[in-house]
């Protein structure tokens, strides 16, 4: 599980493939880290001997030169250069005619996997699976799984996920819905920024007026940079970017500031509401800029302060709760200045990486950092929070996602968190999804990415929010004398019955729900006291307002006296021919019957239920009578108690209501008003 803890991940300080970086990846510059240039860039002598011999792997595999290249990429592999272990594997497998081992081909997958080449991942766990599957860890699986969705193989990824689960005696919901649900590509409008460069490009945040930070591996040196051997990219710093308003893009940077960038990562940024203070992301180092390594030799990530002091940032603090054997990072500071959110993967959280809060006291002090809690948190990754008024945004690698890191969003109120709700697309994708920023008053903002169609690595994206017109607007009325009923509460149900949103109609009888999904079947049901429940199946259309009107019927109106009998009224509740079972159409009548039952707690009735004259008496009145106990059962079950209903008896064709008898010849409707039910009221 090393391995996949490590994979704290790219976003832990670097999109550099943002589900990869965490606090020990991110960390390696591993050997000689003083070294400026000899141990970190990919021109050694070593390499290029390294070089001479792949070309000959192929003819003298048998010779020794495989296990030589496998044990030079195990060494790259095991100091987090995955670029150059993949690269190494991949010869090994390719060109000569060494064993597929476990071993060698979970490594080959786990260094692409990290290094962010998911199509030859997929190629190398896949092949894994299929030639080692009694042997294939969780770990294996699951980014397995991943490699899966970020290749667009959703339902392999979907049916091997629940068939892994359950061979493992866990359970696993798969909601086959969700990719429609998710889908609002017609509502966000997506742009590659012009500041984007070949290498890694996230984390953008909001800076003073119209200005972005953000972190880019730019290799903006005119001599050879410093490389990042996890994939050979150079070391991250921070730039600023200025904001285009006529061609909505983001203009060429600069970089943010000597004091703050150094020769290792710095990334993921928050500015205090005053612009005065930044917190950010950085290897921990000391005074000689050595890397410094916790009680397992593992250089963490650390949050750090700066002030902006006569034009200038001060030399950078580290916050008082860092700590040497694990990471903290990816900061967010809450509109008014009080909070700070952070990544941690410290002791006692939920999963391999939590989000959590610490209150910024007036003495510049911090109070001890809370975890969020299960809302928000889960067994895998949650980085990149960004809070606002109402809500925080992040990324997570979590199992229902779409792919790789995906952008979810929790609402909250004081301290309590709403289960976080997946952002869909196209703010995610297949790929990695993070760093997402909003401006809610506008509804625009930023986010990285390392989706296909990009200029290079990780892309910053910016997104605007089309307003979605999707609505459905309607009144409601008392069907007895057509006046506007005020206070009904109004519920919005989908197809699977799953209440979605209620309200209540105003002094003019009016209710709207927005937001809506466009051609998507809705129910809607009105209540209010002294009226029967109305139900209406309602579909919108793409992008439009959907105009309903709801006539509710006054409970007394259903109690009438026919030929000197009181009974309740309903539409007459039809049986298909030859059946007794109740049909949508029965049901929404006995609905109601029970909803007058329930304002008259003192009535009982007595049901009788009748057929038409075709088939044998015997069978009808067997027929009737089946279909009397049905709707008898059926009442019952909605909570009405059975001493309240004194018979249910079938008369079969006994009580025919036209002259439609044994050979005479009636048409289907006059035969069809015979088959009926009917309530009769015995007490009020």
């Amino acid at each position: 599980m090393r391995k996949l803890f490590l994979v704290f991940a790219v976003a832990f300080i670097s999109g550099l493939n943002a589900q990869q970086i965490s606090s020990a990846q991110f960390e390696e510059v591993q050997e000689n880290p003083d070294s400026e240039v000899s141990s970190e860039t990919s021109n050694t002598d070593e390499d290029f001997g390294l070089r001479k011999k792949e070309k000959k792997v192929g003819k003298a595999a048998k010779g020794g030169i495989a296990d030589r290249l496998i044990k030079k990429a195990n060494g790259y592999f095991n100091k987090m250069w995955y670029a150059e272990a993949a690269r190494v594997y991949d010869i090994v497998l390719e060109e000569s005619d060494q064993e597929h081992t476990f071993e060698l081909l979970s490594k080959a997958a786990d260094a692409h996997y990290y290094s962010g080449n998911m199509d030859k991942s997929y190629k190398w766990y896949h092949e894994l699976y299929q030639n080692h599957k009694k042997t294939i860890t969780e770990e294996n699986f699951f980014k397995y799984s991943h490699s899966l969705k970020a290749t667009g193989r959703y339902k392999r990824a979907a049916r091997l996920t629940r068939l892994f689960r359950q061979k493992r005696e866990k359970s696993l919901k798969i909601e086959s819905r969700q990719e429609e649900l998710w889908d609002n590509s017609a509502y966000v409008e997506l742009k590659n920024m012009a500041i984007n460069s070949k290498y890694s490009d996230f984390s953008p945040m909001f800076h003073g007026d119209g200005k972005v930070v953000y972190a880019s591996a730019m290799d903006s040196s005119f001599l050879t940079t410093r490389r990042y051997r996890w994939n050979n990219q150079p070391f991250l710093d921070l730039y600023v970017a200025s904001e285009n308003p006529s061609k909505e893009d983001l203009i060429p940077t600069r970089k943010l500031s000597k004091k703050i960038n150094t020769k290792y990562h710095e990334a993921s940024v928050a500015f205090s509401p005053d612009q005065k203070t930044i917190y950010f992301t950085r290897n921990n180092y000391g005074k000689k800029k050595k890397l410094r390594r916790g009680k397992k030799g593992v250089n963490h990530l650390k949050i750090y302060k700066s002030q902006f002091v006569d034009g200038e940032w001060t030399k950078a603090t580290e916050l008082p709760f860092n700590s040497e054997n694990y990471s903290n990072g990816h900061p967010s500071i809450s509109p008014d200045g009080k909070k700070m959110y952070f990544v941690s993967d410290r002791p006692g959280g939920f999963g391999l990486t939590d989000i959590y809060s610490v209150d910024i006291l007036e003495n510049g002090k911090f109070s001890e950092p809370k975890n969020l809690g299960k809302s928000v948190n889960t067994p895998y990754k949650e980085m990149f929070p960004y809070i606002t008024e109402k809500s925080i945004y992040f990324s997570s690698d979590r199992t229902m996602g779409t792919g790789g890191l995906d952008v979810y969003k929790s609402d909250y109120s004081g301290e309590l968190f709403n289960v976080a709700i997946n952002m869909g697309k196209p703010i995610n994708s297949n790929r990695d999804d993070f760093s997402y920023i909003i401006d809610e008053q506008n509804q625009k903002g930023y986010f990285a990415s390392n989706r296909k169609g990009g200029k290079g690595d990780d892309d910053i994206y910016s997104f605007k929010n089309i307003m979605n017109l999707n609505a459905i607007a309607g009144e409601v009325k008392n069907l007895d004398n057509e006046e506007l009923l005020s206070n009904v509460a109004v519920a919005l149900f989908n197809e699977e019955g799953e209440k979605l949103m209620e309200t209540t109609t105003d002094s003019l009888g009016n209710f709207v729900f927005e937001d809506l999904l466009p051609s998507k079947k809705y129910q809607l049901v009105s209540l209010k006291d002294g009226f029967v429940e109305e139900k209406t199946p309602v579909t919108t259309r793409k992008n439009e307002r959907i105009s309903v009107t709801q006539s509710i019927t006054p409970i007394k109106e259903l109690v009438v006296r026919e030929n000197d009998v009181l009974k309740v009224k309903t539409e007459n509740i039809y049986f298909d021919f030859d059946r007794f079972n109740i049909k949508a159409q029965a049901a929404k009548e006995l609905d109601k019957l029970v909803d007058v039952m329930k304002s008259n707690p003192e009535m009982v009735i007595r049901i009788e239920s009748h057929t038409d004259s075709r088939g044998s008496r015997a069978y009808n009145k067997y027929l009737s009578n089946k279909r009397a106990k049905s709707s008898r059962d059926y009442i019952i079950s909605k909570g009405i108690d059975a001493s309240r209903i004194e018979s249910a008896i079938g008369y079969g064709e006994e009580r025919l209501l036209n002259n439609c008898g044994d050979g005479q010849r009636c048409g289907r409707e006059q035969h069809n008003l015979n088959r009926r039910s009917e309530f009769i009221i015995v007490n009020m």
